[in-house]
């Protein structure tokens, strides 16, 4: 199978994502790269360590300039990084005024910043997709808000819930993800200038002002260097990965309901098989599982490479490059087919109903040991109820039924009234909205 998943004419239309493929491509790379040499030209003008014409050609010339990764690819082997063959091609093009270039960086300056200028163009993507799924989650939610069906805990049905508390409970995590949006990118989107070993030396006095100039230039936070603190990318990876797993929390759910035996829901328009002509292969969910358990298994790379070994460390420095663009390539290739799975979302609302009444209306077992327990302990509640069940199964009656011709339970409660699934409906309804309540969309 291919080493390159997300990008392979075989597996990217199932594992890839062609917009954010772009955002995170050798050329968006360089072309960050190059920015931030334009902006630090800048900045260095600004500070008075480079003459400001210089620089307004730097600017000029570097706003068209395009380098091809071909150009690097040698100077990357041989430094570990491109940007000493960047900064080669660059000064080639701009002649005398290149002596106006690089002023005090280091390679992970560059390198960082134009990192982040990626991040914050993969968010951008990753904020819309969400946010319309979410749109999308919440107006499912309102659909089924009064549609009843079997709760399951530890893959046994439980209680009666509602399908919309099922599916906003599909939308509470990522509520919370696109709340933290704004505090994510506080930490995230931070200039990096530090030169060689951290502390901007090479400019001196200028060390601060400079790094400021270039932060208003690219549009970023100011910051102290961040060479040996790793907590942006880290909080990055943990956000992309949280993601992942939210959406693989619903594909898992759709890929059970979607069972031939169960068929209470399904979405995706399926995949068949090569040899049973019956199957309709739940295939996007799948696929949504399979980006979420791989994203989860890159996650403890960062916390490696939050690790550098004194003030700079090449080694580990180059984990987060394996490891980052690959989560938010799960996590929009994810978005991408949550989206697409809620638009054919589909329901059997009677297979739902009926598993409501199977077992002989043991799911409503709770709320009968609770309305016992209003005239008895606990525990002689729960033994009314566990002999009720045996007796419903052995005589083919219902758990109301038995318990209503009992000659002392029958009288306690309306056994009929108060084992009417529809009563949970006040309680799920409060729940769902609770959840749907918080969410305040990000910016």
């Amino acid at each position: 199978m291919t080493p390159a998943p997300f990008t392979s004419p075989l597996t990217a239309p199932l594992f890839g994502d062609a917009e954010a493929s772009a955002l995170l491509s050798d050329h968006a790379f360089i072309r960050h790269m190059i920015a931030v040499e334009s902006a630090l030209a800048q900045a260095c003008a600004e500070v008075g360590l480079v003459g400001q014409d210089a620089a307004r050609r730097v600017r000029e010339h570097l706003a068209t300039v395009q380098v091809q990764p071909e150009a690097l690819g040698k100077g990357m082997a041989s430094a570990g990084v491109p940007v000493p063959a960047l900064v080669a091609e660059l000064g080639a093009e701009l002649g005398a005024d290149g002596s106006a270039l690089h002023w005090g960086a280091t390679s992970q300056d560059i390198v960082d910043c134009a990192h982040v200028l990626q991040w914050r163009d993969v968010l951008h993507l990753l904020e819309n997709r969400l946010s319309r799924l979410l749109y999308m989650l919440h107006r499912a939610s309102d659909a089924h808000a009064a549609t009843l069906m079997a709760g399951r805990t530890r893959s046994q049905i439980a209680t009666p819930i509602t399908l919309g508390l099922r599916i906003a409970t599909w939308a509470q995590p990522l509520i919370a993800l696109e709340a933290e949006l704004p505090g994510l990118r506080g930490q995230v989107l931070r200039v990096q200038f530090g030169g060689a070993s951290g502390a901007a030396s090479a400019v001196g006095d200028a060390a601060t002002a400079l790094s400021d100039a270039l932060a208003q230039g690219l549009d970023l936070h100011p910051a102290p260097a961040w060479h040996g603190d790793r907590t942006g990318p880290q909080l990055l990876g943990a956000w992309l990965v949280r993601l992942s797993a939210a959406l693989g929390k619903m594909a898992r759910d759709l890929i059970v309901s979607g069972r031939s035996e169960i068929a209470e829901m399904r979405a995706g328009s399926g995949g068949g098989s090569s040899t049973m002509p019956q199957k309709s292969n739940p295939v996007a969910a799948e696929a949504l599982v399979t980006l979420a358990q791989y994203s989860a298994s890159l996650h403890p790379l960062l916390a490696q490479a939050a690790q550098p070994l004194e003030e700079r460390d090449g080694a580990v420095w180059a984990l987060e490059w394996l490891a980052l663009p690959q989560m938010a390539l799960c996590a929009g290739t994810g978005l991408r087919h949550a989206a697409d799975l809620l638009d054919s979302f589909v329901t059997d609302t009677a297979r739902m109903a009926a598993q409501l009444e199977t077992a002989q209306g043991a799911i409503m077992a709770e709320t009968a040991s609770f309305a016992l327990a209003r005239h008895m302990s606990r525990a002689e509640a729960t033994a009314h109820v566990t002999r009720a069940l045996g007796q419903a199964r052995a005589q083919d009656q219902t758990l109301a039924d038995v318990l209503r011709l009992d000659p002392n339970l029958g009288r306690l409660e309306d056994w009929t009234y108060c084992l009417d699934p529809q009563r949970v409906l006040p309680a799920a309804e409060a729940m769902r909205q609770r959840i749907l309540r918080r969410r305040t969309p990000a910016g």
